[in-house]
C-alpha cells in the first residue's frame, strides 16, 4: 500500500475546492462559453477552469501519482492502474449551464483500485462532503466538520432512494421492489451520493453507464458513511478498468437489506 497521509490530504484540499466552486459560479455569471466534445456531451471554460485549479492542488500534494480526468486526455491510456486520482470537475454540466444547483466538482482517490477518500463539492447549494477512511465522512456544514451516517433517518416502512430518470426501467423497478422501495425522486450529478451518505436518501440503482470520475469520490464517501456499493450481482466496484466504464451500480445506506 502506498503510504501517504491520506487525512492530511483531503484536508488540503478542502479550501481548494471551496475556491473552485467560487470561480465556477462566477465564471457563469458572467456567462459560460459552451463547446461539444468528441462524445457529443458539453464542455465549458468552467469546466476546464475547474479542472486546472484542482490538479494543479493534487498534483502538489501527491506528485507521484497519475491523474485521470474527464476533461483531458492525460494517463487515460496508462495500464494497470492501481494507486491513482479520478478528477470530474464538473458533473452535472446541464445543470451548470442552465443556472440550475445540483452540479459538483469531484475528485476521488484510488488505492489498490478501491476508493479510499473523495471530496464533492455543490456549489450552488453550498455543500461540500468528503471523506478519508472507515466511519470518516463529513459535511462541513457552518465551518464545522459533521458527521455522516447513511442511516441516520432510516424509516423500513418509507424506503426512498433517488433517480437520474422520472422514466425507471423494469430492471431498476425490479430492484426497487426487491428493496421495497416506496418512492423515489429525480436528481442529478454525484449529489445523489451524497444525499444517501447522509441518511437523506436511502439508495440509488443505475445500470452500466457513465464513467469511473463520475462515481469514485461519491463512492468513498458513501462507503466511508457506513454505506454500500456493489453491481446488480452483488460484486465490489474496483477502479482501473478498460476505458475506465462502470458497471451496474446498487447505493445503499446501511441498514437497506
Amino acid at each position: 500500500m502506498l503510504e501517504i497521509n491520506i487525512k492530511e490530504i483531503i484536508e488540503s484540499l478542502i479550501d481548494t475546492f471551496l475556491d473552485a466552486g467560487k470561480i465556477s459560479l462566477e465564471l457563469r455569471k458572467k456567462g459560460l462559453i459552451k463547446k461539444i466534445k468528441r462524445d457529443n456531451t458539453p464542455v465549458t471554460n468552467g469546466d476546464l477552469e475547474v479542472n486546472k485549479i484542482i490538479s494543479n492542488k493534487i498534483i502538489k500534494l501527491t506528485p507521484n501519482l497519475p491523474i485521470i480526468s474527464e476533461e483531458n486526455s492525460d494517463n487515460k491510456n496508462l495500464k494497470d492502474l492501481k494507486n491513482f486520482w479520478l478528477i470530474d470537475p464538473i458533473d452535472g454540466t446541464h445543470d451548470y449551464l442552465n443556472n440550475l444547483e445540483e452540479f459538483t466538482i469531484n475528485a476521488g482517490l484510488i488505492l489498490e483500485r478501491k476508493p479510499a477518500a473523495g471530496l464533492i463539492y455543490a456549489p450552488a447549494k453550498k455543500r461540500m462532503f468528503y471523506s478519508y477512511g472507515e466511519n470518516l465522512a463529513f459535511e462541513l456544514i457552518n465551518g464545522e466538520a459533521t458527521k455522516l451516517n447513511s442511516s441516520k433517518n432510516f424509516d423500513k416502512n418509507e424506503i426512498k432512494f433517488v433517480s437520474y430518470s422520472n422514466n425507471i426501467k423494469p430492471e431498476i423497478e425490479k430492484i426497487h421492489k426487491e428493496l421495497n422501495v416506496k418512492k423515489y425522486i429525480r436528481m442529478k450529478s454525484s449529489l445523489k451520493f451524497c444525499v444517501v451518505a447522509a441518511g437523506e436518501y436511502d439508495g440509488y440503482v443505475a445500470e452500466p453507464r457513465a464513467c469511473e470520475w463520475d462515481i469514485a469520490a461519491g463512492h468513498a464517501i458513501l462507503k466511508h458513511s457506513g454505506g454500500i456499493i456493489v453491481d446488480f450481482e452483488g460484486n465490489e466496484i474496483l477502479y482501473g478498468k478498460k476505458d475506465f466504464k462502470n458497471p451496474s451500480l446498487i447505493l445503499k445506506g446501511k441498514n437497506i437489506l
